[in-house]
């Protein structure tokens, strides 16, 4: 739908001051996303409002964060449960996100500026429209992915997966615990008729619940194949081997360029997505909506908050206390290293992540593996300054350097020349943190990431040689009691 915007961003900038005498235009604002399609269900789903002026041109800053109002009903309902926010993005576009915490037969979305609806309102979705705890597969996994917009073919996925020609269950449901069962912590996985089972190795297990809280969201929404895998729940990759050894596909979370596990979207992001408009409060959708003042405005130091979880970030500190006046970087905790106040300075009071946008130049630096922190970053309007990394998370491949980011060497030794560089060149950097917004905003929501394991299982399922079997000691994974609000599943029956 972007594309067909025309690119007359001077002439837009002038048109939010006085096109239409500075009011979106009811008729000529527009409005589209995959919240306005009933059949794509997404934990909250969510659409774009862009406003435009009576002339035609785009608003490119805020028409006023109340310049729209959308109200969502269920018309044969008495009661609808449903929560809506308005997200007002500061660049003349705002995400209206809503999440269902029931199911309906039809829903009315009026988005109206003053006493006008906009655009083609009211959209009228007819249904059912099932909420994120109905459990009401499409059978058709081709229909499933029309709906959702999903992609044909994800490259990250498909290199990966060539390491792989061939994955025997049988074969790696005994030799994968036999290598890695006592040392590390893992998840045997089977999904069969659209049923989860597991089985668990190792101690520290807890990370567990975003993964089952993946697999069990996916099949309440769509016929899964057949499958049977292995989750490494630990921060660093685990297949090490080269060919012409025996590699074991591992479902890992983080990549590397010195392992061949298969990556996945973060846990971090995928209870984001999952916990949009619930328990969490940072997500990709509400990222959009706080990020901080306009670039001119932004302070011109460069920021950085986090753990001791590498001796790179106990550098970029030090260096932070020799050049202050360049760098704003300081610890929240100290876990991994002894904390020297000397050298690295007092430990600092956690803020809002919302608060590093007011920071133009932010500072992304390895963790124990990536900082899966970079989605957010990169979704803000600051320009994100990567260290190279032998980490990768599902969409680094994807990023460009000096497109999307600014690349520094892993040691640091030329970050305070990069940073002098964005300085320098104020402009450049300018548009290189827009394009790495657009990114974000066009390949890490929340349909993203489950086209993404939705692709994932179904290309590695297509890779079995032998049935997937339900093993000795695994058990099921139940799917969450809805007795609040159940639902009618309008489809024969899967299972």
């Amino acid at each position: 739908m972007r594309a067909l915007w025309p690119l007359c961003l001077a002439l837009g900038a002038a048109a939010a001051a006085a096109g239409g005498g500075g009011r979106p235009s009811a008729e000529r604002s527009a409005v589209w996303g995959p919240g306005l399609r009933a059949a794509a269900a997404l934990p909250a789903r969510y659409f774009y409002v862009q406003a435009v002026d009576a002339q035609g041109l785009r608003f490119t800053s805020s028409p006023g964060e109340n310049a729209f109002q959308v109200k969502i009903t269920a018309p044969e309902e008495q009661f609808t449960r449903v929560g809506v926010q308005v997200l007002d993005r500061k660049d003349g576009s705002f995400l209206v996100r809503y999440r269902m915490y029931a199911s309906y037969k039809s829903l009315r979305i009026e988005v109206k500026t003053g006493d006008k609806h906009v655009a083609k309102s009211p959209y009228i979705l007819k249904g059912p429209i099932y909420h994120e705890n109905c459990d009401c597969p499409q059978e058709e996994s081709s229909a499933w992915m029309e709906e959702m917009n999903c992609p044909q073919t994800i490259p990250q996925i498909q290199r990966d997966l060539a390491n792989f020609p061939i994955v025997d269950p049988d074969k790696i449901a005994k030799e994968i615990p036999q290598r890695f069962g006592q040392r590390q912590s893992l998840c045997h996985y089977t999904i069969k008729d659209n049923e989860v089972y597991i089985k668990t190795y190792g101690e520290h297990v807890g990370f567990r619940i975003f993964m089952d809280a993946i697999l069990l969201s996916l099949t309440r929404k769509v016929k899964m194949p057949d499958v049977e895998f292995f989750v490494n729940l630990g921060d660093w990759p685990l297949e090490k081997r080269k060919p012409p050894q025996n590699l074991h596909p591992i479902f890992s979370w983080c990549g590397s360029s010195e392992s061949k596990d298969i990556v996945m979207p973060t846990y971090d992001l995928t209870d984001s997505v999952l916990e949009t408009m619930g328990r969490v409060s940072l997500d990709m959708m509400s990222v959009q909506a706080n990020t901080g003042p306009s670039w001119e405005d932004k302070n011109t130091t460069a920021f950085w908050r986090g753990r001791d979880s590498r001796k790179e970030r106990l550098e970029l500190v030090k260096l932070s206390r020799k050049y202050p006046e360049i760098i704003d970087a300081a610890f929240t905790n100290f876990f991994f290293f002894k904390h020297d106040e000397s050298l690295y300075g007092p430990i600092v009071k956690h803020i809002s992540f919302f608060d590093f946008f007011k920071y133009k130049y932010q500072i992304n630096i390895d963790g124990t593996v990536a900082a899966y922190r970079l989605p957010y970053l990169l979704a803000g309007n600051s320009v994100v300054l990567k260290q190279d990394s032998i980490y990768y998370e599902h969409f680094y491949n994807e990023l460009q350097p000096w497109k999307h980011y600014i690349p520094f060497k892993s040691d640091l030794s030329d970050l305070l020349e990069k940073l002098q560089w964005a300085k320098d060149h104020d402009e450049e950097a300018k548009n290189i943190a827009k394009s790495g917004q657009e990114f974000a905003r066009n390949n890490l929501m929340g349909d993203h990431i489950f086209c993404y394991y939705f692709k994932l299982f179904q290309e590695y399922a297509s890779l079995q040689v032998s049935e997937p079997k339900i093993r000795d000691g695994m058990e099921k994974v139940p799917q969450p009691d809805d007795d609040l609000f159940p639902c009618t599943c309008h489809r024969k029956r899967v299972r």
